[in-house]
């Protein structure tokens, strides 16, 4: 009968502050703490469940381990919360643990996570409430503890990130627009996302203001920018105009398939 309680009382986003009193929440699992306490607090804030929130989010297929002629693969990587602001537009991540850690015990890890995603802000969570972190370097202090109640809304952070990337309302536009759906129902991987996110403010016409961004494009994966199709050069080699014309030419460079990327991921 006290479990029902528990349950009704932690779903009910007005409730969330008393629901901390009612249970004894180290016997709780860390899915119990995100299904109880972290997902109502997202919702409260005015996070869409349906169309913003992602559980569980695995981005790379593990480590490829190679012991003589046996192959595995080690642990994939995942986050526990990915928040979207539109589709294909992730503005934060939220990182997961049981109760019997501190609040703050996930951040490490997801910043590690978000660094991979480009995502800029970060959240960890016990169940009692948030450590936030920005990674843009734009708030001061750059880390603030909050309490399940005082999660920030979608347009907050969204406005953090207008800020951080320089957009006005013209920019804005070009950045929000739906990518292209050919119809096979393949989700971009990260790295795409990442390449078409970091491009758009350029396209924009964002001048020197990409130049905040946290990361630049990696040459590897530049040609997404212009189709598979497009050669690039490696920095620092020579090109072929400069050599005889029986020296080697280099083949372009352009992404391998995604295992092969998870692999340089996750060494």
């Amino acid at each position: 009968m006290q479990s029902v309680y528990i349950r009704a009382n932690a779903l009910n986003p007005n409730n969330l502050e008393d629901s901390l009193g009612t249970m004894d929440k180290r016997s709780l699992t860390e899915r119990d703490i995100c299904t109880k306490f972290i997902l109502p607090a997202v919702k409260r804030a005015g996070w869409d469940e349906m169309l913003q929130v992602r559980e569980e989010v695995y981005f790379t297929k593990g480590r490829i381990i190679v012991r003589g002629k046996l192959v595995t693969r080690g642990k994939a990587k995942k986050a526990d919360f990915v928040l979207y602001y539109k589709p294909n537009i992730p503005i934060a991540l939220i990182e997961a643990k049981d109760n019997n850690h501190s609040v703050g015990d996930g951040i490490q890890q997801g910043l590690e996570y978000a660094a991979t995603l480009d995502i800029p802000f970060v959240f960890a969570s016990n169940g009692d409430g948030f450590i936030f972190h920005d990674r843009t370097g734009r708030s001061h202090p750059t880390e603030a503890n909050l309490g399940l109640g005082a999660f920030p809304s979608p347009a907050a952070l969204w406005a953090r990130y207008r800020a951080w990337k320089g957009l006005d309302a013209e920019a804005e536009k070009i950045v929000l627009q739906d990518y292209f759906d050919d119809g096979s129902g393949k989700e971009p991987r990260y790295y795409q996302v990442n390449a078409v996110n970091a491009a758009r403010p350029r396209a924009a016409g964002d001048g020197d203001r990409h130049r905040q961004d946290l990361h630049r494009i990696p040459d590897h994966l530049a040609p997404l920018e212009g189709g598979p199709q497009e050669a690039h050069t490696v920095p620092g080699r020579p090109q072929c105009a400069d050599r005889p014309d029986h020296a080697e030419r280099l083949p372009p460079v352009r992404p391998g398939n995604g295992e092969a990327l998870d692999r340089r991921q996750d060494h």
